[in-house]
Protein backbone atom coordinates (compact mmCIF):
# COMPACT_ATOMS: atom_id res chain seq x y z
CA UNK A 1 0.00 0.00 0.00
CA UNK A 2 1.11 3.70 -0.56
CA UNK A 3 0.32 7.02 0.63
CA UNK A 4 0.18 9.75 -1.86
CA UNK A 5 0.26 13.35 0.05
CA UNK A 6 0.53 16.93 -0.92
CA UNK A 7 -1.16 19.90 -1.56
CA UNK A 8 -3.66 20.23 -4.16
CA UNK A 9 -5.27 17.53 -6.96
CA UNK A 10 -2.92 16.60 -9.27
CA UNK A 11 -1.58 20.32 -9.44
CA UNK A 12 -4.57 22.15 -8.69
CA UNK A 13 -6.07 23.77 -6.41
CA UNK A 14 -10.03 24.32 -7.44
CA UNK A 15 -12.27 27.09 -5.84
CA UNK A 16 -15.70 25.38 -5.78
CA UNK A 17 -19.27 26.83 -5.61
CA UNK A 18 -21.84 24.87 -3.73
CA UNK A 19 -23.38 22.10 -6.33
CA UNK A 20 -20.27 22.68 -8.36
CA UNK A 21 -17.64 19.38 -9.44
CA UNK A 22 -14.05 18.92 -10.64
CA UNK A 23 -13.08 16.13 -12.13
CA UNK A 24 -9.46 15.06 -12.83
CA UNK A 25 -7.36 12.22 -14.70
CA UNK A 26 -4.31 10.70 -12.90
CA UNK A 27 -2.56 7.39 -13.42
CA UNK A 28 -0.84 4.64 -10.89
CA UNK A 29 1.49 1.95 -12.01
CA UNK A 30 0.02 -1.01 -10.77
CA UNK A 31 2.21 -4.22 -9.45
CA UNK A 32 -0.33 -6.35 -10.14
CA UNK A 33 -3.30 -7.15 -12.74
CA UNK A 34 -5.59 -5.61 -10.17
CA UNK A 35 -5.99 -3.11 -7.76
CA UNK A 36 -8.15 -0.24 -5.66
CA UNK A 37 -7.48 3.20 -4.40
CA UNK A 38 -9.07 5.08 -1.79
CA UNK A 39 -8.61 8.14 0.39
CA UNK A 40 -9.82 11.32 1.60
CA UNK A 41 -9.57 14.96 0.09
CA UNK A 42 -8.91 17.87 3.07
CA UNK A 43 -10.77 20.59 2.30
CA UNK A 44 -11.51 24.24 3.68
CA UNK A 45 -13.69 26.45 2.90
CA UNK A 46 -13.72 30.02 1.98
CA UNK A 47 -14.32 30.95 6.02
CA UNK A 48 -10.98 28.80 6.30
CA UNK A 49 -12.59 25.44 8.27
CA UNK A 50 -11.54 22.76 7.63
CA UNK A 51 -13.56 19.20 6.61
CA UNK A 52 -12.62 16.11 5.31
CA UNK A 53 -14.13 14.73 1.56
CA UNK A 54 -13.75 10.28 2.03
CA UNK A 55 -13.46 9.16 -1.82
CA UNK A 56 -14.89 5.36 -1.88
CA UNK A 57 -12.77 2.48 -2.53
CA UNK A 58 -12.90 1.85 -6.42
CA UNK A 59 -11.13 -0.92 -8.52
CA UNK A 60 -8.30 -0.32 -11.08
CA UNK A 61 -7.21 -3.20 -13.57
CA UNK A 62 -4.98 -3.84 -16.91
CA UNK A 63 -7.29 -4.16 -19.70
CA UNK A 64 -5.88 -7.62 -20.48
CA UNK A 65 -7.48 -9.00 -16.62
CA UNK A 66 -10.93 -8.06 -17.47
CA UNK A 67 -11.53 -9.98 -20.78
Amino acid sequence: AEEVRGLGVVGHQPLLQPGEQFEYTSWTQLGTPMGQMRGTFFCVTDQMHPFETPIPAFHLSLQQALH
